[in-house]
């Protein structure tokens, strides 16, 4: 089996959560971010649906064939789509790439029994922070749907199981955008 691309629009943004050398920035076209509750998982977590005139920023990192069953247990609870056709990216080379959706009819939108987990979240936004700088957070809150979601703030005990220790200026960073959108955030 030969390396597998994909494109990582939630937290394989975030370096620290793999080791998938190699990985480059891109953007795919003709899709949006959305928080999504699933039968699949007990919480939210994020997806792609198709958006004419959308676009997300991301990674495509490639998977040597001995860590690909690693990375489909981490991804379990969606399905891949070829999208090499709709990236934008400077790599030298042109890969196929896929991307990981929760397929239609799995996932539904997000509300008060299905939280978003606030570790998750930070996690999230600390890879866009560190791969986009502060235009990527914020196009990381503004492009991605669902925030009607109430967020547990997990930070003390995080229950994400690839949760990053994030700086107080992260932390302050991700808070104040929170406070943007006008997010809802509970106690665990």
């Amino acid at each position: 089996m030969a390396e597998r691309y994909f494109f990582g629009y939630g937290s394989l943004v975030n370096r620290a959560t793999h080791d998938h050398v190699g990985a480059f920035p891109a953007r795919l076209s003709g899709w949006r971010r959305a928080w999504r509750a699933t039968p699949d998982r007990a919480r939210c977590y994020l997806t792609a649906v198709p958006s004419p005139g959308g676009e997300i920023w991301g990674l495509v990192a490639g998977v040597p064939a001995p860590a690909q069953d690693a990375l489909d247990a981490r991804e379990h609870a969606y399905g891949r789509l070829p999208v090499t056709e709709a990236l934008r990216h400077a790599a030298p080379h042109a890969p196929e790439v896929e991307l990981h959706v929760i397929p239609d009819g799995r996932h539904f939108a997000p509300g008060p029994v299905n939280p978003v987990l606030l570790s998750y979240l930070d996690t999230v936004v600390q890879g866009y922070l560190h791969e986009f700088g502060h235009d990527g957070v914020q196009h990381f809150f503004d492009t991605t749907e669902g925030w009607q979601a109430p967020v547990i703030d997990d930070r003390a005990a995080p229950v994400y199981p690839r949760a990053q220790a994030l700086s107080p200026d992260e932390q302050v960073l991700v808070d104040a955008e929170l406070a943007r959108i006008g997010a809802r955030i509970t106690s665990p």
